[in-house]
C-alpha cells in the first residue's frame, strides 16, 4: 500500500509517498526509514520504487520525498538543487513522521541513493532523531562540483554562477542547465567515455528509469552552495550512529567508490560496515536486480537490528 501525503518545510509542502508493510495496522508502532532520491532524480524511481517498496516489504514504513523544488514538491524557482535545502528536508521528514502514531519515535532511520546518499549522512549528524544511516552508492555532491572529473576551475565556476545570478536578478530567463546528453548515443559522439555518466544517460533517458519529474536537470544560477559544501564536513567528530555504505567496484567519475571508502574512514561511528557489490556499477545498483539484492540482503537486517 502506498498513500501520497505533503509535509512542510517551512511555507513549501514537500511531496512524498508511504509506503506501507504488508498487514499494516495503523494501531501498531513501526521503524521508518526515511528515503532520499539522487540528484535529479524523483521518489517514483529508485528511492521509492525500488528500495522503499523493498523496505516495506521487510516490515517498515518508508517515506520516500521529492526534494523541495524538485519533483512535485513545492518551491520556486524549480530545479534548485541547494545541499543547505536538501538537508533541511531530512529534518522536515522528521518532524512529519513523529506526527504519526503508528511511527516510533525512537526507531527512525535513513536511506539515501547516490547524491541523496550524501546528504542523509550530512543530516543524521545534526538530526539525532535519526537513529540508523544507510547510503547506497552515496556521492558527495559538493566534492563532485569542486572536482568536475578533474578538469574544472571552481573559482572560475563560482564567478560565472554570480554573473549569471545578476544577470536573472535583472529580468533574464533562467538557466537550467542538464546534468546528462539527451542520449547515450549523443553522449558518445560527443567523446563521453565515463560509464556514470553513459550509464546514468541509459537509466534516465529510456524507459529503464524515465519518470515525468526525474528531471536531471538544474538551475546553474543557484549552485554556488554545492561548490563550498561537504556532505562528510565534521563526520569524525557527529556521525556516531550504525552506517551502512554500499558501493559497486567499477568506479566512475560521480567518485561513489572513492566517498564510500572516504566516510568509512572519517565517520566517528562504532558501527559501520562497507558493503561492496563485486562487478557492478554505480547505476546498477538503482535497479538491477541481483546488485539491488545484494544491497538489501545487508540493508534490511542491519535496519532490523539498530531500528
Amino acid at each position: 500500500m502506498i498513500q501520497s501525503v505533503k509535509f512542510k518545510n517551512l511555507t513549501r509542502d514537500v511531496a512524498a509517498d508511504l509506503h506501507f508493510p504488508p498487514n499494516f495496522d495503523e494501531n501498531k508502532k513501526y521503524a521508518a526509514i526515511i528515503s532520499a532520491h539522487p540528484i535529479g532524480s524523483c521518489k517514483e524511481q529508485t528511492s521509492g520504487n525500488v528500495y522503499g517498496q523493498a523496505l516495506a516489504n521487510a516490515g517498515f514504513v518508508v517515506l520516500a520525498f521529492d526534494a523541495s523544488f524538485q519533483g512535485a514538491s513545492d518551491g520556486e524557482p524549480r530545479f534548485i538543487e541547494d545541499p543547505t535545502l536538501r538537508v533541511e528536508d531530512f529534518r522536515c521528514a522528521c518532524d512529519y513522521l513523529v506526527s504519526l502514531s503508528y511511527i516510533d519515535e525512537k526507531r527512525i532511520g535513513v536511506l539515501g541513493i547516490c547524491g541523496g546518499g550524501g546528504y542523509a549522512i550530512n543530516a543524521a549528524m545534526t538530526e539525532r532523531r535519526i537513529k540508523a544511516i544507510g547510503s547506497v552508492t552515496g556521492v558527495n555532491y559538493g566534492r563532485l562540483w569542486r572536482e568536475a572529473f578533474g578538469n574544472w576551475n571552481p573559482i572560475q565556476a563560482l564567478e560565472d554562477i554570480s554573473a549569471q545570478r545578476t544577470t536573472e536578478a535583472r529580468g533574464a530567463e533562467p538557466r537550467i542547465d542538464p546534468f546528462l546528453p539527451p542520449s547515450v548515443e549523443t553522449g558518445k559522439a560527443a567523446g563521453i567515455k565515463d560509464i556514470d555518466i553513459l550509464e546514468a544517460t541509459e537509466y534516465y533517458k529510456t524507459s529503464r528509469g524515465e519518470k515525468p519529474h526525474g528531471a536531471t536537470s538544474y538551475l546553474y544560477s543557484r549552485s554556488s552552495a554545492a561548490v563550498g559544501w561537504d556532505a562528510f564536513h565534521l563526520a569524525e567528530v557527529l556521525l556516531t550512529q550504525p552506517l551502512m555504505v554500499v558501493i559497486g567496484d567499477k568506479p566512475g567519475g560521480f567518485g561513489a567508490y572513492r566517498d564510500g571508502l572516504e566516510i568509512m574512514r572519517r565517520a566517528k561511528s562504532d558501527k559501520k560496515e562497507l558493503v561492496i557489490a563485486e562487478g557492478w556499477s554505480h547505476y546498477d545498483l538503482y535497479d538491477k536486480s541481483e546488485p539491488v539484492k545484494m544491497a538489501l540482503d545487508r540493508l534490511i537486517p542491519f535496519y532490523q537490528e539498530n531500528l
